[in-house]
């Protein structure tokens, strides 16, 4: 399966002489749910960014504010890497990388310009949005770490086994990818979000590995579900 555009096909003959002849022209979009995993994948990483600057205790479990949020990024990844292989996943990835880091630049600017006469919530706003680098430099490299591990992995492990044991490769790359996104980010964050002792960091990495790949352990069905669906309504040649 391929959705790469067939640029010497007559559909591209036909779009090239269109507009030789001034006539108004359009790239046409290929049908497939690539870009629509893509916006999700990149969206549910945007937003954990921003909820994973607050700790969370709940009872003897130690967190940041993302720890609901975040598995999906990767369930999501998990369906990018299995239907459209690892270039198109390293693709996404990077696509994400790069939102972020715009994103935390417009928040610094956004902070800098001088706020209006009427406006109240500068300290707020700032307070919100003005992540700490070290949070941000965390965040960013547990997420490229961790999804290049679990990307990486997974296609590894299919191209072994082919079409069969998909359960294997979706829990497998999962423990690799959360386990080295959750490390990086731990030990980076943790002094900030208040963690300052041995224990303290050894709890947060764990509970975080633990809380994040249950979920997806959980939500293996879906994941199986949305695999199928996304391989078949794409014209993938074998079944889940």
């Amino acid at each position: 399966m391929t959705n790469t555009p067939d640029h010497g096909s007559g559909q591209g003959a036909a779009a090239f002489t269109g507009a030789a002849s001034g006539k108004a022209q359009f790239i046409p979009v290929q049908k497939s749910f690539y870009p629509t995993f893509v916006a999700l994948f990149v969206a549910v990483f945007l937003i954990s960014n921003i909820t994973a600057t607050k700790g969370v205790e709940i009872g003897p479990l130690i967190t940041d504010g993302a720890f609901f949020l975040f598995p999906l990024a990767y369930v999501v990844g998990d369906v990018l890497a299995e239907c459209y292989g690892f270039k198109a996943t390293r693709r996404a990835i990077w696509t994400g990388f790069a939102v972020t880091v715009l994103a935390v630049v417009a928040f610094y600017v956004a902070i800098w310009l001088p706020e209006a006469s009427f406006y109240e919530g500068q300290a707020e706003f700032s307070a919100v949005l003005g992540l700490v680098p070290q949070i941000v430099l965390a965040s960013l490299a547990g997420y490229l770490v961790g999804q290049l591990l679990n990307s990486y992995v997974l296609v590894a492990i299919k191209k072994r086994t082919g079409e069969k044991s998909l359960w294997a490769r979706l829990l497998g790359s999962t423990v690799v990818g959360e386990f080295g996104d959750t490390l990086l980010f731990c030990v980076i964050a943790a002094p900030v979000i208040g963690i300052s002792t041995f224990s303290g960091l050894v709890n947060y990495v764990v509970a975080g590995f633990l809380w994040k790949t249950l979920i997806e352990v959980v939500l293996l069905p879906v994941t199986y579900a949305v695999i199928g669906w996304v391989k078949r309504s794409e014209g993938y040649g074998a079944a889940v």
